[in-house]
This record gives C-alpha cells, structure tokens and sequence, in this order.
C-alpha cells in the first residue's frame, strides 16, 4: 500500500535526505535536520506522488490521504502539547511547497494556519499578548485570502495602509491590538464582499484549502515559465509541508533570518545572513523592515549602526554558528537556511544547497576540496557549465538602473552598449571613427560578417537561437538578442519600434546577450575576471574528460581564442566563411556565374592562394592537432549580387554586360536553397572547385609542416553527402589532389577524408558510407532542420508555444533532440563503426557546446565534441560532468 504522509520532528524522522524525489527538496531536508538531532518543529509531508495522482485525477486525492494526515497530525499535536482548532491551547501550522528542485518564490506558502475567531483568544492568553495574536491573524488573514482563496493582495493592502493613515502611524510594528482587532474586522467583511460567503472558521477547512492551493501552484503561470527556463520536468510535482509553527513576532527575544554558510557572492568562508528582532519570516524577505547583519564583520563591512544578531543574542548566535558548521559538513556544501528564535530558543526551518555566483560556485568547490570536505570530481560536478558564460563575457552592473524597452532569445552571452546602425555601411563608416555601433538587423546573412565582427553587439528581430546571427555572434564572442519578434525594424526610415517606443538610427541602446533584453541608453558594465580557482577547476576536468574538445573556426582570431580557452583543434571550418570580404566574394561570384569549365578554373585560380594562405595560419595557430576543414558549403543565394551597385561592380570585374550578369544571377535562383545545389552537389558538379580546395589545404600543410617541423593533421570534410558513391567520386579528387601535392613538394601528408553526417538518409545509410569516409562528423543544425523539417532561422515564432504546451522540453536546435535526431546520431555511429571499426566520430553543430548535448556524446561514446570558441571551457567542464556521471552509472550496474 502506498504511503502518502511522513512525519518529522522530536529527533526523529520517517524520511531522509536522500528522499528528495518523493519528498521534495525542503521535506528531506527537514527530515534529515531531525534526524541529526537539530531543533526543527515537527511537522509532515504529504509526498509528490500526491501532486502527480492530484493532476492525474482531476484534481482529486487519494482515497487515504485524509487519515494519513489527521494521523500525521496527531503526532504533531502530542510532540507541541496543543490541539488543531482547540480555542485554549491551539496548534497552529505553516503549509509550504517543496519540489526536488528548489524554486524559490514560485509556488506558495501559508503562514499562521489554525486561528479563526475562537484561537486567537487562545494564542492571546497562551503567549500573553494580545497584539502579537491578532498580528498573526491578520497575516494569516492576508496570505490565506490571496493564495487560498483567490482575493487580490491589494484589498488588504489597501485597508492596512487605510488604518495606518487613521491611527497617523507610518510602520506595521506602531499598530495596537485594537487596531489589529479593528482591521480583521475590515478583513472579513471585504471577503465576504468579494466572495460571496464568509472568511473559513473550521480550521480543517482552511489546511485542506492552503494543501489544495500548493499543489495547485505547481501549475500557476510563474511555475511553469521558472520550470521551462531552469528545465524541470512538470511530472516531477511538489510536495507540501505541514509544519508548527513557530513565532519570531513574539517580542524582543523573538527573531527571524536567513543565513548562507559562506558568502554566496564571493564564495569566501564567512557566514552570510541577515535577521529581524521581533518578525516573520516574510518580513524578511518582503522588505517590510530592513534587516540587520547576522555577524559584527557583515556589520562592520557594511558600514551599518544596526547591532549584529552575534552581539543582541551571543548565546543563539553561538548555536547557530555550530549548526552552520555541522550542516555544513554533513552536507558538504553551502547551505542556505532559514531560522526561527521563539522567547530565546533557536529553531531551524530549512536547509538546501544555497544558490551562488560562478565565481563564488569555482571557489567554494576549490577551497572544499582542499579542506578534504569533497574530491576534485565532486568539485568540478558543482560548476554549472552554462553558468562559465558570466565569466567569459561582460555582464550588466546588478545594481545599474534599467529601461527595458524589448525582448528576445538569449542568442550570444554577454552585454553591449552601442550606437543602434541599420546597414553595414554605416556600421563600417562609425566603427571605422572609433564609436561603439550596435547591429540592428531584421536578419542577418553571411556577407554581414564583417560588420558583426565591429560591432558591438547584435540585434535580429527573427532568427533563433541558431540562426545566422546567433552562431557567428557566439563564434565572435559578440552579444546577441535574435528573433525579438515584438521588434519592428524600418531600414528606409532608419528606426526601430516596440510597443509605442521608437529608437532611431543613432541613439544609444544596450542588450544583455544573457537574458534577451534590450534596454534604452547605456547600462554599465563590468569586465570579467577568470581566477586561479577557474583554471583549476578546468585542470580537474581535462583529467577528467574523455571526449576531445576542439572548435568550430575559420578566422585566425576564432582559432587563437579557441587555443586559449583550451580547445583541442579545429572540428569544423566553415570554408564558405572565408569569402565575404573585399576581392574574395568578386572572386567567389566570378566562379559561381561562369558559363563553363575554362571561367570557372581562371576563378578558382585567384582563390586558390586566399585559401592555402588561410589554411596555413590555421595549421601553425593548432600547431599539430588535428584541423577538419567543410569543403564549400554555399548555399549559393548567400553568395550572388544584390542591386545594381553589386552587380555592376561585379560586371566590371568580369568584363561582362550588367544585363547579362544579372540574367546569370535569375538562372541560378533556387526555391529552397538550403537544399538546393549545395555541399557535395556542388563539388560533384563542378568537381574543379574540390580539386581547388583540395590543392589549397595539401600545399599549405606541405609548407607548415617543413617549416615548423609540425605534423599536421589535415581532415578534409565533404559536406551534405546522402550516399557512398558522392564520397567515392570526391575522395578520387581529394586524393589525386594529394599525391599531386606530395610529389611537387617532397612532403608527405597524413590526413583523412571523411564526412558531415547532416541528412537523416546519411544517419541510416552510414554503414555504406563508412567504406569511403574515414570519420564521421554530425552537423547537427542541419541534421535537426532535416530530421524535423524545421528552418531554424522561422522556429522561433512557434517553438516557444510548443515547449508551452509539451510537445517539446527544449528548443531541439539549442539542446539535441535525443529522440530522434539523438537515434539518427546513434544509428549512424553504430553502423559506422561496424563497418569500419576505429572510425574517428564528433560532433560539430551548435550543440557540441550545450551541456545536455555533450553529455549525449558522452553515452553515444563520440571522440570529440566542436563549439564556438567561447563555448570551448562550458563543453570541457561537461565532457567532465558526463565522464564522471557515466563512471558512476557503470559502477551502480555492475
């Protein structure tokens, strides 16, 4: 028989920390406090297998629930030594929520549950003060009547600022009891003006109501958007709380606060808090009252005149010092609790992992190992890799004041002020004069590579999170906000409008690449700084690591940042990448509108040495480790002449009419060009232009490799391949081009030739394609696009409703669809290596720098993973977590 209710309390509990599933974060935690001996008022928890049969049930409870609580209860009631609704000695109870994962805020609570017209006499003669009891009714009053029974906060707001105004007092704490009296009164006639039927009295009716109102928060709107952004699974439920209540609001010996076991902004091993005299916890947290420091130092680093809790109450301040310590230890982490003095006693209300910065987070793992409190694995386990981007790029100033004026995806980490410019020239003429310019796009495309590369951040109003736009800014390590729908963006008329605001061209504006915010005017910024604890951290998990970490890089700049970040090679350079500039793209549209063989080779020949030259910084920059360069990938519209001036430049250039240029252009327009003639299609079509490629990349190996003494590591990477024989046909020229090389040079090239595995026929044909390819490399952006039938660049407008409704977790172009393209990736590697056993297998599209995706690469057992160069550290750290986490899974399976 299932069991639903388990108490705590008294020293003793029936769960334990490691419950946290069925009893939720707090539940366990406040089990396991009791357990170890600390004083925590008991109380139960009704489990989260409640939560799921509630919704599974239309909202109903388990037939047994309501004796398993009024058992519970009873335990509770002989501990205290007081009865539920008894009008002489009442018990009066707190009802919280509790997920595993904690979600502070989102759900609700009730404060002070029990007093109804008959108890608050009781409490009045029990505690001997009258105006502490009818406080408490009032707040109990305030929260039940909002969370429970749905009367908006504002109505007793409004009649408690009314009665402070008549009685001419400005804070809560001048009130009387009387004036408590009268305003209950107030209370009580307005919700029965709001509902219809009188304020509950029977007290088994209010926690069956406050019970009802948590679990139905799990599905109020905050909880939903907090679970969806932090990626907590909605089956996972809550568990509710029902605890005594103790009172900090009994007086000058009573107190409430919060405390971290060491700085959670720093990570220093100091004890962190704040506290109130004579005060719920709320108050606290509401900022009711300003709270005190818990300790002289916090005091003293504050510069306040407010006593510290260690000098008001030495010998409480003493306790939980030593319960700071032993929590500490037990749990081998820093906690965040919650606590309660009540006439001079302490009692603990809560302890959980207390949030943290990334730099605090790399220090207190750093200085915990070397106490001996936890291993270097464990200590590189507690880093979110995500959580490294506050280190790698600017973040706003916390405490800066902020106009938001709109919002989008969170594209590229990272926050910039600039000058808002619409067009490249005008971005190129003011970067070019030394302003900060800000790129405003409807969307972007290749040919605005430069001009992102000077700008200071990036704004797209379509496009997702894998658009152009967001994979060139995070390869730049520029900030980017994409696909800002509510944006409306005039390039003729040169502004920008959300909602009734207007930003011409011009005017200052910033975005926080992090968050998807643009705000009005310039918000200060503050620099990252990577500590010594960073770089021992990152040495931790590169001992720990299996998968190889290298970068996706075509610019010398991208390669250097990517070799500092600790990147292991190059796992994709994006050749097409290279000719948006200056004589490379004439050169580039040359070959693409020459009318037959002889045109395009005098093409190919002025691009040839741009290539080698390009290549042999990329091979002395990796400087022997292993560099896979995409053979040309255009899709060819990104390459073509837009406008008469771009034309007829490139008329000049060719000696050719406009007319005729422009007629060439028209013949070569596709309806869908990203699967059009493209990739593969492309070189086995015109196999000249991989002969080129081919050429350019074993020339500039020969040269580096005789002059640095380097290996080099050529892999050369035939993109958008659907079958064996397309690799056949062009591994004949990549090799003819090679031993053509060899010989007129003396030098002798190890490389490899393999393929991008990005059309799912590719994924279930792999085992065929393996007998040519030499390694497979999964280009997962298009491997989603295809598998999906999705255009990553439109996903946005839609994607968010469906992860709303359920019908996906996560957008599958940020973290890898492990169902389906995740099946392709893992069919395509076994088929691989069952053909041919050794074969070299990574992954290159943007998911080899989100952690989810890594640690998929981890149980599919790839060699390597490639990311932007700024996601090189995110993807060690969890190649790491994943190393670790599939060691742990092999040690409980055997």
């Amino acid at each position: 028989m299932t069991k639903w209710v388990y108490t705590f309390g008294d020293g003793a509990a029936e769960g334990a920390a490691g419950m946290k599933d069925l009893l939720g974060g707090k539940g366990a935690n406040l089990a396991e406090m009791s357990n170890l001996g600390l004083p925590v008022p008991p109380g139960l928890t009704i489990t989260t297998e409640v939560c799921t049969y509630y919704y599974d049930n239309e909202q109903t409870y388990p037939p047994e629930l309501k004796d398993e609580v009024a058992a519970a209860l009873a335990d509770v009631e002989k501990i205290v030594g007081a009865a539920f609704g008894d009008p002489e000695n009442p018990l009066l109870v707190s009802v919280r929520s509790g997920a595993r994962a904690s979600m502070p805020g989102m759900m609700d609570t009730v404060l002070n549950l029990g007093l109804n017209d008959a108890t608050v006499e009781g409490l009045a003669v029990l505690s001997g003060d009258e105006r502490f009891a009818w406080d408490s009714y009032r707040r109990f009053m305030q929260m039940y009547g909002d969370v429970v029974l749905g009367v908006a906060h504002h109505n007793f707001e409004d009649l408690l600022e009314l009665i402070k105004d008549e009685q001419g007092v400005e804070l809560d704490t001048e009130l009387k009891a009387e004036d408590w009296k009268t305003l209950v009164g107030r209370y009580k006639e307005m919700v029965e003006e709001e509902l219809g039927k009188p304020f509950p009295q029977d007290v088994h009716e209010q926690l069956w109501g406050a019970i009802g109102a948590v679990f139905g928060s799990w599905m109020n709107q905050r909880a939903i958007t907090y679970r969806r952004l932090h990626d907590i699974p909605a089956e996972w439920g809550t568990a509710v709380n029902v605890q005594a209540m103790v009172f900090g609001n009994m007086g000058e010996d009573c107190a409430t606060g919060v405390a971290f076991t060491r700085n959670p902004s720093t990570g220093e091993k100091l004890f962190y808090g704040e506290y109130l005299v004579n005060a719920q916890g709320e108050d606290v947290v509401a900022g009711i009252r300003t709270p005190q420091n818990l300790t002289v130092a916090g005091k003293d680093a504050q510069g306040s005149d407010d006593p510290a809790m260690e000098e008001v109450m030495p010998d409480v301040f003493g306790q939980l010092d030593e319960i700071r310590g032993r929590l500490e230890a037990h749990y081998r982490d820093m906690q965040d609790i919650e606590f309660t003095v009540q006439t001079g006693k302490l009692w603990m209300l809560q302890t959980r992992a207390g949030k943290r910065t990334t730099q605090a987070a790399l220090k207190i793992a750093v200085e915990m190992c070397a106490e001996g409190l936890i291993t270097e694995a464990e200590a590189v386990t507690r880093i979110d890799p995500a959580a490294l981007d506050q280190l790698l790029h600017p973040t706003l100033d916390p405490d800066a004041a902020r106009e938001i004026f709109g919002r989008g995806l969170p594209a590229s980490p990272g926050a910039a002020s600039g000058i808002v410019v619409f067009s490249a020239d005008a971005a190129e003429e003011k970067a070019k004069a030394g302003q900060d310019v800000f790129l405003v796009r409807i969307e972007t495309s290749p040919e605005d590579i430069h001009v992102m590369h000077a700008a200071k951040g990036i704004l797209t109003s379509r496009g997702g999170m894998t658009s152009h736009a967001a994979v060139v800014a995070r390869g730049m390590g520029r900030p980017c906000v994409a696909g800002a729908g509510t944006v409306r963006i005039d390039y003729q008329e040169g502004y920008m409008m959300c909602g009734p605001t207007t930003v011409k061209a011009g005017e200052t504006v910033t975005i926080d690449g992090g968050t998807g915010e643009v705000m009005l005017g310039t918000v200060p910024t503050i620099q990252p700084e990577l500590s010594g604890d960073f770089t021992k951290i990152m040495g931790w998990a590169d001992k720990l690591r299996r998968l190889r970490v290298r970068t996706n890089a075509e610019t010398p700049h991208d390669a250097r940042t990517a070799r500092e970040f600790g990147a292991e090679g190059i796992g994709l350079c994006r050749t097409e990448h290279m000719f948006f500039e200056g004589d490379r793209i004439v050169a580039m549209r040359e070959m693409i509108l020459a009318e037959d063989e002889a045109g395009r080779r005098a093409a190919l020949d002025k691009i040839l040495p741009m290539q080698r030259k390009d290549f042999a910084e990329l091979f002395e920059i990796m400087a022997g480790l292993p560099v896979t360069i995409r053979l040309l990938d255009p899709p060819l519209h990104e390459f073509l002449p837009h406008g008469d001036a771009e034309i007829e430049d490139l008329a000049k250039a060719m000696g050719k009419d406009p007319a005729d240029v422009r007629a060439s252009a028209l013949r070569l327009h596709e309806a869908n060009p990203m699967l059009g003639h493209r990739g593969c299609r492309l070189a086995i079509t015109y196999p000249e232009i991989t002969e080129m490629q081919a050429r350019a990349i074993f020339e500039a190996a020969a040269e580096v490799q005789k002059k640095s003494g380097d290996t080099v590591e050529p892999e050369v990477m035939i993109p958008l391949a659907a079958t064996a024989r397309e690799i056949e046909i062009l591994k004949a020229v990549i090799d003819k081009a090679a031993a053509s090389v060899a010989g007129e040079t003396g030098v002798e090239i190890a490389y490899l030739v393999g393929t991008m595995i990005e059309l799912p026929r590719a994924a279930l044909r792999a085992g065929e394609i393996a007998a040519s390819a030499e390694f497979f490399s999964f280009g997962t952006n298009d491997l989603t696009q295809t598998t999906w039938g999705l255009s990553r660049d439109d996903a946005g407008s839609f994607l968010d409703a469906y992860q709303t409704q359920g019908i996906v977790e996560r957008d599958p172009f940020v973290s890898i669809d492990v169902d389906g393209v995740g099946e392709l990736v893992q069919i395509a590697a076994d088929r691989g290596r069952a053909a041919r056993p050794g074969i070299k297998l990574g992954i290159c599209g943007e998911h080899g720098g989100d952690p989810a995706s890594v640690h998929f690469c981890e149980q599919v057992g790839l060699d390597y993973v490639s990311c932007s160069p700024y996601r090189v550290p995110i993807a060690r750290l969890a190649a790491a977590q994943a190393a670790v986490m599939s060691a742990d899974d092999h040690k409980e399976n055997r």
